[in-house]
């Protein structure tokens, strides 16, 4: 039975023990054809069953969903990383071209297991792209501006739209505070930054706004760190 559902009888199988005791995640069935359609993490088998067979139709699905349950115990709930996740994470983070293979033997587990875990960091929002991280001073962009935004009652979302139209607009939050809205803007120079400013403040709807120029950088945005302290705590 762990064969017919692509369960590891051992570590040595390859496949991750969390991994191999999660790969049961749904059960259908489909009285007119006869098939067991189980899969987990991306993953689906078929089997096809005869009527005359002594488990056939109903029969069959309450021992799998039993199975099911016992293979879910100890399968790590979609909020929550653990270290295998935790270590592809940090793997990607350092070299993100790494394709799947090349992550799954450095890891030591299975490439199957390796895609799983993907797909689930992807669909779950942990991994939010793999696009280039792109230097805005490198597409001309030298400047880098915060700006502190005060706002009309209740035309936050208006705003917030608006600005996304601005293409120097590349980053807004909400905050606390004084102000409303905190924006991080870029120019091509002190005098681009002018028409950016002039441009955000076009609006309206915003009744007040206080800018300033970043000199540096000391910290650039960053996770990897976060990653380490999940690993270490671990």
């Amino acid at each position: 039975m762990r064969c017919l559902l692509g369960i590891a009888h051992g570590e040595h199988d390859r496949i991750h023990a969390l991994d191999g005791e999660g790969v049961v995640d749904r059960i259908v069935g489909h009285p007119a054809d006869k098939q067991i359609q189980v899969g987990g993490d991306g993953v689906e088998h078929r089997v096809t069953h005869q009527r005359s067979l002594p488990m056939a139709g109903q029969a069959v699905q309450p021992a799998l969903r039993t199975l099911h349950k016992l293979y879910r115990v100890n399968t790590v709930n979609a909020d929550q990383l653990d270290t295998l996740d935790t270590r592809l994470l940090l793997l990607l983070a350092a070299e993100p071209r790494l394709g799947v293979l090349e992550c799954s033997r450095r890891l030591g587990v299975a490439r199957g297991t390796t895609q799983a875990r993907l797909d689930r960091l992807q669909r779950t929002g942990v991994i939010r792209g793999f696009g280039p991280d792109v230097d805005p001073v490198a597409l001309g962009y030298a400047v880098t501006a915060f700006a502190t935004l005060q706002i009309r009652q209740g035309r936050g979302a208006g705003v917030a739209g608006r600005l996304a139209g601005i293409p120097e607009v590349i980053e807004v939050h909400t905050i606390t505070g004084d102000a409303d809205l905190l924006a991080r803007l870029v120019a091509r120079s002190n005098a681009d930054l002018q028409r950016v400013i002039d441009e955000v403040v076009a609006d309206d709807d915003i009744v007040r706004t206080s800018t300033y120029i970043a000199l540096s950088v000391h910290i650039p945005y960053r996770t990897r760190p976060l990653l380490e302290r999940l690993l270490a705590d671990a």
